[in-house]
């Protein structure tokens, strides 16, 4: 078990199993298939992330180092959280992006019934520890337990 302390962008407290890419993370390319087709188990769909591709990302602890891609990912993050097809929670190893975060803050002042607690500033230690499956904690005060 370890501890990492991040900067909370979207509180909320939850524990998910772990999906993780050391890629950047092309929010339009993984989500569009089931916001736009009705994928129900919300596979990603970015075929250039060979992390992640096909894997389940709803109820998952999305574990990433930054978003890339189009400059709809904070609106994509935003109908995902709206149609309740967004992972638990998104827990970034750097910085957040401005559109990213955008999505998540949006998400959690106008989606009722949804909390997607979002972190930043994780550190690379975070990325290089952190396996798909492990079981991810996040405490209000961004405090992350991985284990």
């Amino acid at each position: 078990m370890k501890k990492f302390q991040g900067r909370v962008i979207s509180a909320g407290k939850v524990t998910a199993p772990a999906v993780v890419t050391t890629q950047g993370f092309n929010t339009l390319a993984s989500f569009q298939m089931a916001l736009q087709f009705g994928d129900k188990e919300v596979k990603c769909g970015d075929q250039n992330n060979e992390e992640l591709h096909g894997k389940p990302l709803i109820g998952k602890a999305l574990c990433l180092p930054q978003t890339i891609g189009s400059t709809t990912g904070g609106l994509v993050l935003y109908c995902a959280c709206a149609m309740k097809k967004q992972p638990a929670c998104m827990l970034f190893s750097g910085h957040i992006d401005s559109l990213a975060a955008a999505g998540a803050v949006l998400a959690d002042v106008w989606v009722e019934d949804i909390t997607m607690p979002v972190i930043d500033c994780l550190g690379d230690e975070f990325l290089s520890y952190v396996k798909d499956g492990m079981s991810v904690t996040v405490e209000e005060d961004g405090t992350v337990t991985v284990e």
